[in-house]
């Protein structure tokens, strides 16, 4: 019989993408005439929980949808990529919303209403806690309250649980909760916001890590990663070359991605390595859920030299 193995538990938002393509993200107070419009599933925690599913691993997310028609849709779009959903709570009102403006050469500018996102409480964590309990890893992000983030972290450091984090939106985060995260991986930008100013990758994850954490995973788009362990190893990861053509979700297909190699055995370089073929291919395709790679297909991408 084959060995069952620990899912991979993802806590966060579960959003309806609106998606205006237009030549250029315009400026503040400027009209322009898009090229384009989308509906398509999207939300950091939902994105995650995709990609996982996608790369074959198993996979359940915590979180709420509305009793919208977004909510319907929401919900079996995640079970048809193979998410099990029997943690998504539908609550009153609507589903979590993401206005998204996408520029031809894949640029993006994002404002996210958090909707039933923003009705997943700390009791709403305690009521899945043994799930969390059983989990390999645990991916979360920023898009739920904070205090749900922060009972999520302290339910999986009580049980030993790894937690993968992902600050975005960057926002302000307790003394307490670096001491909590197994990973945290910011893009340039959520990096310069907590450490005040934009820094080379080197003195960011030396920053970073002088907080309490246990490794800093910086991702860096086009420029790769750079991977950095407390105590331990830092060293960059290059890039797979690709022409892309929309960056949302890629972030988080790395989250996703970074976690599967990591429990299957690779090193962190390695699995940011693997992280970075699967964004990769998730950049050459319109969506956000819609883009995230196979197995397959990773596999394939990754095994090109580098």
């Amino acid at each position: 019989m084959p060995i069952e193995r620990k899912p991979i538990v993802v806590v966060g938002s579960i959003n309806m993408d609106l998606v205006a393509r237009t030549p250029r993200i315009p400026l503040s107070g400027q009209s322009l005439i898009g090229t384009g419009f989308d509906t398509t599933p999207g939300g950091k925690g939902a994105n995650q929980a995709v990609a996982v599913a996608r790369l074959g691993y198993p996979v359940h997310m915590v979180g709420a949808v509305g009793e919208d028609v977004f909510g319907k849709a929401l919900l079996d779009n995640l079970a048809a990529a193979g998410v099990e959903t029997a943690a998504v709570a539908r609550v009153s009102g609507p589903s979590g919303v993401a206005s998204i403006m996408l520029a031809e050469k894949g640029a993006n500018a994002i404002v996210a209403v958090p909707g039933a996102n923003g009705k997943v409480e700390p009791e709403s964590i305690d009521r899945q806690a043994a799930l969390l309990r059983a989990a390999a890893f645990v991916l979360c992000q920023l898009e739920l309250p904070m205090e749900t983030v922060n009972r999520t972290l302290a339910v999986c450091a009580e049980a030993g649980v790894p937690v993968i984090l992902d600050p975005a939106p960057a926002a302000s985060i307790a003394p307490e909760v670096w001491r909590e995260v197994a990973w945290f991986t910011p893009n340039d930008t959520e990096a310069a916001f907590y450490l005040g100013d934009a820094m080379p990758p080197e003195a960011a994850a030396r920053e970073l890590l002088a907080r309490g954490l246990k490794g800093v995973a910086l991702k860096r788009g086009s420029e790769g990663a750079y991977v950095a362990v407390s105590g331990g190893e830092a060293a960059s990861v290059e890039p797979f070359r690709v022409q892309a053509v929309d960056t949302v979700g890629a972030g988080d297909c790395f989250n996703a991605a970074f976690a599967v190699a990591l429990i299957e055995g690779r090193d962190p370089w390695t699995a940011a390595r693997f992280a970075s073929a699967a964004a990769a291919i998730s950049v050459t395709r319109h969506g956000a859920q819609a883009s995230m790679p196979s197995r397959a297909e990773v596999d394939a991408l990754f095994a090109q030299p580098g």
